[in-house]
């Protein structure tokens, strides 16, 4: 009989890169090396330990004297429990269309949280204080749930980047009608990245109320955090974590991975390079006759059009996935450990599959 704690063996080819998805990517070697670290004896649970203490500090330099900061499992639980944080329960919030929240949670806001989301269309998956008047409206009426929050992402889903005034004039329009701020910053580091600023200056210094901290797609081998960078405006952040199923027991193994991001540099390195490949291969494409890339390219993702037979042949070859199918749009995500050769190699197997056409 075959002893399964001997069995343990590679199963993939560690050479295969993909483009699909930054979650493709394994695990820093810096982050396993934390882990590794904490691995020792006992520490108290459920967020007592000494990681998740020493973490409270560490996210306070980058977000302010007064953040309190939640470990979580995923991105979508941390979007859950933030809104659910912001709004009462007649409570809406005001997002756009192409928001992760409404296309890419399967219903959790609305199912888990209890919430309404009021969409808007947008050109580029931003949002203008214009674009959030289109739903914000109706307070007094009881027949409408009350617009309480507004949600951007940054970068955007389709990796589009909000400037620091940008960011500052939503927070200053939602807040005078009386609305809350929450940005999903799943892939916040590649802002900062883009933007050559620190991250507290399109968080709490432009008035950001709650952010969704994104550490998987950065390197990490799972976790993401909740970071409350105003106090003020949330209730029962423990309470609501435990209801939602993010309370992690052995939270030292989230915290002390978001430690090793973010205690340096490892956080902004991991997010220039992942940046750096995406420009590389947005070039790249670009001299290929045919292929149009769509999106300003201000993060890792490179959204382009193509001929829908050279997507299906390319994708025989590389992982990818297509964004909007029908108009022949796909996506293209870099990572930490998307190497030069990698995007070179995946450039020149998209020239060779539109040649054939």
């Amino acid at each position: 009989m075959t002893d399964a704690r001997t069995d343990a063996k590679r199963r993939h080819d560690p050479a295969l890169r993909g483009f699909a998805s930054d979650n493709y990517a394994g695990t820093h070697p810096e982050i396993l090396a934390a882990l590794a670290l904490a691995n020792g004896g006992h520490q108290i649970s459920y967020g007592e330990d000494d990681y998740t203490a020493h973490l409270q500090h560490l996210m306070r330099s980058h977000f302010g004297p007064y953040a309190e900061t939640f470990p979580v499992f995923n991105g979508t639980g941390a979007n859950v429990v933030a809104l659910q944080a912001l709004t009462d329960r007649w409570g809406a919030v005001i997002c756009a269309e192409s928001a992760h929240i409404n296309v890419d949670e399967c219903g959790a806001p609305e199912r888990v949280g209890g919430l309404k989301l009021l969409t808007v269309p947008t050109e580029d998956g931003k949002l203008t204080p214009e674009l959030i008047d289109r739903q914000a409206w109706g307070w007094d009426d009881e027949h409408r749930a009350m617009p309480q929050v507004v949600s951007i992402t940054q970068t955007t889903e389709l990796g589009t980047c909000y400037t620091v005034e940008e960011i500052r004039e939503i927070c200053d329009h939602a807040h005078e009608r009386g609305m809350k701020v929450h940005l999903d910053g799943a892939r916040i580091a590649n802002a900062a990245a883009t933007l050559d600023v620190p991250m507290r200056s399109f968080t709490n210094v432009a008035g950001v109320d709650v952010l969704s901290y994104g550490g998987t797609k950065n390197g990490m081998l799972f976790g993401e955090a909740v970071v409350v960078v105003n106090p003020d405006a949330v209730r029962a952040m423990k309470h609501l974590r435990k209801l939602s199923m993010q309370l992690a027991s052995k939270m030292r193994f989230v915290s002390v991975q978001l430690e090793a991001l973010l205690a340096k540099d490892l956080w902004l390195r991991n997010a220039r390079h992942a940046n750096a490949m995406a420009k590389r291969l947005a070039a790249g494409v670009r001299a290929i006759e045919g292929v149009e890339v769509k999106y300003a390219v201000e993060s890792n993702a490179v959204f382009a059009v193509l001929p829908h037979d050279v997507a299906e042949r390319l994708q025989k070859r590389y992982r990818f996935y297509f964004w909007d199918e029908p108009a022949g749009v796909v996506r293209w995500m870099c990572a930490f450990d998307t190497t030069p050769d990698d995007v070179d190699a995946f450039t020149e197997a998209i020239a060779e599959e539109m040649g054939k056409r």
